[in-house]
C-alpha cells in the first residue's frame, strides 16, 4: 500500500486528566472520520507540561491512560501514537510515548531519550532532568504501511535518531513535541525540514495547542514535511485536527532525483546505524 492518511491531533490540554482523555478520544474519532489511518497525539497530552506536574499525573503502563489509548485505537481501527504521558516505573519517572495497533494492542513504547535541559538567559530555563529519567532505547515500529521511527520533542534536535531510523528502513519519523514560544518560532519547522532532507523521509511533529494562560506555553503549528523538505500541511496555534495523505512513492522519487542516500562515503566516516 503506497498511500495512507496521517492525522495529527493538536489537543488543548488542561489540568483535568479525565477531561484531557475524553477530549483526546473525541478528536481521535474526528481524525478517523476525516479518513486517518495513523493518528498522533501531542507530548504530555493527558496533563499540563512542566516538571511540577509530572509526579502528580504519572501512571504506570497499563493504567487509565493506556486503557483509554487502547480503546481509542480499537474503536477507531487506527494505529495510534499516544503522544506522551509521565510514566512511573521502578521508582523513576519517564516521558513516555506508547503506540497502539488497530486492535488496541500496544506495539511500541518510547521513553524520551534526550531530556529537555536548556537555559536561554532572559527567556527560558527548563530542566526535565530535575525529575525525569532518560530512556535508553531507540524506537521503530511496524505498520501495514511500513516501518516508522518515533522520538519525543527534544529528540528531534539529535539527527542520529532519524538517520539510524532511515538506514534501518523507516519511511517516517514522528515526534510528539511541545516546543515553546522561544524555541518554536526559531526551530520547530526548521528541525522537521532538516531531518526530512537529511534522510529523504517524511517527518511530522504534533504539538499541543497553545494556551497562553498555562505555565508553559506551547507553540503549536503541528505539521507534516515530505522527503524533499516541503511543508505539505500545517496547523496554526489553536486546537484542531490535521489530516494529510502520505505518499510513499515520494521517498523513492526524492532518492532517485537527488541520490545522496546511496552516495554517502562510509569509507571516510562512520555509518551511525551500524
Amino acid at each position: 500500500m503506497s498511500t495512507f492518511r496521517l492525522g495529527l491531533v493538536q489537543l488543548l490540554s488542561t489540568a483535568n486528566k479525565h477531561q484531557n482523555l475524553q477530549r483526546a478520544s473525541e478528536l481521535v474519532k474526528k481524525a478517523k472520520d476525516l479518513g486517518s489511518d495513523v493518528v498522533v497525539l501531542p507530548e504530555c497530552f493527558n496533563s499540563p507540561y512542566g516538571t511540577q506536574y509530572f509526579k502528580e499525573y504519572a501512571e504506570q503502563l497499563g493504567g487509565e491512560t493506556c486503557n483509554r489509548l487502547s480503546e481509542m485505537a480499537k474503536t477507531n481501527q487506527v494505529y495510534l501514537v499516544g503522544g506522551s504521558f509521565p510514566e512511573s516505573k521502578d521508582g523513576q519517572l519517564f516521558n513516555t510515548a506508547t503506540v497502539w495497533d488497530p486492535e488496541g494492542k500496544m506495539i511500541a513504547v518510547h521513553r524520551k531519550i534526550h531530556l529537555f535541559d536548556i537555559h536561554v538567559p532572559g527567556k527560558i530555563k527548563f530542566q526535565e532532568s530535575e525529575i525525569l529519567s532518560a530512556g535508553n532505547e531507540m524506537t521503530h515500529f511496524e505498520t501495514k504501511y511500513g516501518k516508522i521511527g518515533l522520538g519525543i520533542c527534544y529528540d528531534i534536535r539529535f539527527p542520529e535518531l532519524a538517520m539510524i531510523a532511515a538506514r534501518k528502513g523507516c519511511f517516517m519519523m514522528l515526534y510528539p513535541g511541545a516546543f515553546n514560544m522561544v524555541t518554536g518560532p526559531l526551530h520547530w519547522e526548521l528541525l522537521q525540514r532538516a531531518r526530512a532532507i537529511d534522510n529523504q523521509i517524511y517527518v511530522s511533529a504534533c504539538s499541543p495547542a497553545r494556551d497562553t494562560d498555562a505555565s508553559y506555553v506551547a507553540y503549536g503549528y503541528s505539521s507534516v514535511v515530505d522527503p524533499m523538505g516541503r511543508v505539505v500541511a500545517r496547523l496554526d496555534e489553536k486546537e484542531d485536527v490535521l489530516v494529510t495523505e502520505i505518499d510513499l512513492n515520494q521517498i523513492q522519487e526524492a532518492r532517485t532525483n537527488i541520490p545522496v542516500y546511496t552516495q554517502r562515503r562510509f569509507d571516510l566516516y562512520k555509518d551511525v546505524s551500524q
